[in-house]
């Protein structure tokens, strides 16, 4: 677990001074991340290292996950007040748990990261060609569980192929050894983990979804109903210093995978730094968010998003935006915009 307890208590103290002696109540935060410390989750470490939640007046502790389901349960529970997770899990959670409600509080990747990855060795050029295939993934990855809506919106027979569940670790070894024909993941992740394990990039086919007419969200900061009642002024704080967060990974992106080994001291810096500037050009630093700022969503987007997830996953009902999403606590536009 990641805590910033000493350097919070730093940066309070100073506060504490410039104030005339006058501190106040601090918030506490467990945020969870949806997996790893890896890249590009480094905004939120960033932040918390250089002290931007605490001058905030909040004592953030960062957990790291096991899967974007995973993240919005913890926050469902109460265990976590806020997270990083899918928004499209979150809708699927909210509609299979009515009176749980999370909702999502600022939009982080605004092109989604899901994908499909083969070997171009194994003649698959086109989505017709997955029929009859295998893929393997863990039952939580994001893009396996999307995988219904890529074939509802190419029009494949999902049925036709066949489901290999393993541990996340194998999954990219699975296929390189041809246990599995295609395997499911972040764009940014299985690229460069095909890659370290001796792939080079010109032998690998992939699938983004959003070639596909799937216009998803991705990852976004997620915030539990009760902690945005009760907590307000501290989930506009934490969006804030998050936003400072990722203006200084783009300004500093090596500083800010130095911060990531302070969490994860065996993580491959040089692969990390990669992944971190493969998210950031794919699915953070889009023409909207360049134009318009980091954080927020189109609504019509978003609700056309929420009825083909609806449909893939054969959801009970469709969920309105305001039932998954608020943009209440997100600054001034200007404050939120990305510069390289």
């Amino acid at each position: 677990m990641f805590n910033v307890k000493t350097l919070r208590c730093a940066t309070l103290a100073v506060v504490f001074s410039l104030a005339g002696g006058q501190a106040w109540a601090e918030t506490d935060i467990k945020f969870t991340l949806d997996w790893k410390f890896q890249g590009p989750t480094a905004a939120f470490l960033v932040a918390a290292d250089k002290g931007f939640y605490a001058e905030e007046g909040l004592d953030v502790s960062i957990d790291s996950g096991n899967g974007s389901a995973g993240a919005v349960t913890r926050v469902a529970g109460g265990a976590y007040q806020m997270g990083f997770a899918d928004i499209n899990a979150l809708v699927d959670f909210n509609v299979q748990n009515p009176g749980q409600s999370v909702k999502a509080v600022m939009m982080a990747y605004d092109a989604p990261p899901f994908s499909l990855f083969t070997l171009k060795k194994n003649n698959i050029e086109k989505a017709e060609d997955l029929v009859g295939r295998k893929l393997g993934a863990p039952v939580f990855d994001a893009s396996y569980k999307l995988f219904p809506a890529f074939a509802h919106e190419t029009g494949i027979d999902e049925g036709a192929v066949e489901r290999v569940n393993m541990d996340p670790a194998l999954r990219e070894t699975m296929l390189v050894q041809g246990q599995v024909d295609f395997i499911s993941g972040h764009y940014f992740s299985s690229m460069l983990d095909l890659k370290s394990k001796g792939v080079a990039e010109e032998d690998i086919q992939f699938f983004l979804y959003a070639d596909y007419g799937m216009d998803f969200y991705g990852n976004a900061v997620i915030a539990s109903g009760d902690f945005i009642k009760e907590h307000p002024e501290a989930v506009a704080g934490f969006i804030r210093a998050t936003v400072r967060g990722w203006k200084d990974i783009i300004a500093d992106p090596e500083g800010a995978i130095d911060i990531v080994a302070k969490s994860d001291p065996l993580i491959d810096k040089g692969l990390e730094l990669e992944r971190l500037q493969l998210a950031l050009d794919v699915n953070v630093l889009t023409d909207h968010v360049k134009a318009n700022g980091i954080g927020d969503v189109d609504e019509a987007r978003l609700r056309s998003a929420i009825a083909q997830l609806a449909i893939a996953y054969d959801l009970k009902s469709t969920p309105e935006p305001e039932a998954v999403w608020t943009s209440e606590f997100l600054p001034p536009a200007e404050s939120r915009m990305l510069k390289r």
